[in-house]
């Protein structure tokens, strides 16, 4: 598997659990309906008490209706109590490793600033980035302060 390895990343992840992600984000990505990008995508979200949440992403006809793989992740571990996540693996059929779209790296951002973001692709191949890599000066609680 080839993993490129993006400046900043260097949260340790045990092999075992970013095995069990991979799986997890695969199978998500299988449930994918995405009938009309036929771009599918699955997500795993591993959260601070080490409880894996997974989201695919779901489109619709009226394409701003549709869910993002992550921001699904997000909203079932939120649903489940979690506020705090370590990584996010995102699988894709794509060829090259795909990052989250900025609307998740947004979403991703409002929880964890500094968690692993992992992009695999179903060949094996992977890209690895902290988030506040992906998202510089991110909108957060404080840009809402008006005083």
């Amino acid at each position: 598997m080839a993993v490129e390895q993006r400046p900043g990343v260097d949260l340790p992840v045990e092999e075992r659990t970013l095995t069990l992600l991979r799986e997890r984000a695969l199978a998500a990505m299988e449930r994918a309906y995405a009938p009309y990008s036929k771009f599918r995508v699955g997500a795993a979200l591993l959260a601070s008490d080490g409880s894996i949440s997974e989201g695919c992403n779901v489109e619709n006809a009226a394409s701003p209706s549709g869910i993002c793989a992550e921001r699904a992740a997000v909203a079932a571990a939120v649903t489940r109590g979690n506020r705090s996540f370590d990584v996010v693996l995102i699988a894709t059929e794509a060829e090259e490793p795909t990052p989250p779209c900025g609307v998740c790296r947004q979403v991703l951002h409002e929880f964890s600033p500094r968690m692993l973001v992992i992009a695999a692709t179903r060949d094996g191949r992977e890209a690895r980035w902290t988030l506040d890599a992906l998202l510089p000066e991110a909108f957060t609680a404080q840009s809402l302060d008006r005083r």
